[in-house]
């Protein structure tokens, strides 16, 4: 009997806590649904950065970087792009020259974007729009050149890919800003051919040094030798004429020793006893030089008249005689003519 007002209570108590439970689910759901419409509501946009924005499917605006409010359930992040100048690498590809040479080619690609709206909804996938396009138009002009020109036109061709991408990038939202080729790989057999060529490129400038510098050293011995004989010439020049001044002045002093010999002979013949000791003296060296002259020969021719040492005498005599009368008749001359008067004072 004590049992039947407890049971009556038991469904009551279920209802209470069934709807207790549905409240406290409630108010969760609320508190999820608030978070997630503050999530969607606000929006922080950072530097360099641009959020498109979708209003029921279709473009409503662009966020710049910086706090931002939206309509949730309405509105919605459709794309969200980075400002910043990005670097993509462009992979490798085989090319044709005009040479008809495959060479392997990659690069690096560096573009920004600029319109937000156009990079979202002006093409599906810029990265791979943009490579592809690299890659096509640098074909293009590899084939336009030989091989050894590749590798001086990189700058060239660098130009030309820049201002293709940049014109069909225009619709893209990008600026397509640099674009440099990283590698280029010519086959094996062209390797080996290159090297070759360039270690006989190597060896010739070798060889033209080195015979340069022998020019030079050759040019310079022969300046030297050239200079050397000049110096010589002047010198034996210089020396003749030192000699010759030397020879010079040595025939003047013994000319002049000479002449003072021969006026002191001739003065000594015209004092008193002069003549007799020329004799004598002739006489003597006549014996002498003729002594010599049969002790130097075998064979020797005598004068018919070698026992006339007075005849030879007597002929240096009259030899004598005839000098000394125009100088006697001279010195009479002399006597005759008498000195001025002094006038006097």
């Amino acid at each position: 009997m004590q049992l039947t007002p407890l049971l009556s209570t038991v469904p009551s108590l279920i209802l209470a806590d069934s709807g207790l439970t549905k409240g406290v689910f409630v108010s969760i759901g609320l508190i999820v649904l608030a978070i997630v419409a503050l999530v969607k509501t606000a929006k922080i946009v950072p530097q360099r950065q641009a959020y498109v924005i979708e209003r029921l499917g279709k473009y409503h605006r662009t966020l710049d970087a910086g706090f931002h409010i939206l309509i949730p359930f309405i509105d919605r992040v459709a794309y969200r792009h980075s400002l910043k100048e990005m670097a993509m690498d462009v992979p490798p590809q085989m090319c044709i020259t005009k040479d008809n040479i495959a060479i392997e080619i990659d690069g690096i690609l560096y573009m920004q974007v600029l319109d937000a709206k156009l990079a979202s909804y002006g093409i599906e996938n810029y990265y791979y729009a943009a490579s592809q396009l690299a890659q096509t138009t640098l074909r293009s002009e590899i084939g336009k050149l030989e091989l050894d020109k590749t590798f001086e036109e990189r700058d060239t061709m660098n130009a030309r890919v820049i201002a293709a991408l940049d014109k069909a990038s225009e619709s893209w939202g990008l600026k397509i800003t640099r674009y440099e080729i990283a590698n280029i790989k010519p086959p094996q057999s062209v390797q080996d051919a290159l090297e070759k060529q360039m270690r006989a490129e190597r060896e010739r400038r070798s060889q033209i040094a080195l015979s340069e510098g022998t020019r030079e050293a050759q040019i310079n011995v022969a300046e030297g030798q050239k200079q050397d004989t000049i110096k010589n010439s002047e010198a034996l020049k210089q020396k003749q004429i030192n000699e010759a001044e030397g020879k010079a002045r040595e025939i003047e002093l013994l000319a002049s020793a000479t002449a003072s010999g021969i006026r002191q002979i001739a003065d000594a013949i015209m004092q008193p006893g002069g003549k007799e000791a020329v004799n004598l003296r002739v006489a003597e060296q006549y014996v002498i030089q003729f002594g010599n002259l049969a002790k130097a020969n075998n064979t020797m021719i005598i004068p018919s008249n070698l026992s006339d040492i007075g005849g030879t005498v007597a002929g240096l005599a009259r030899v004598l005689d005839s000098i000394k009368a125009p100088t006697d008749a001279a010195s009479q001359a002399l006597a005759q003519v008498s000195p001025p008067p002094v006038p006097r004072i």
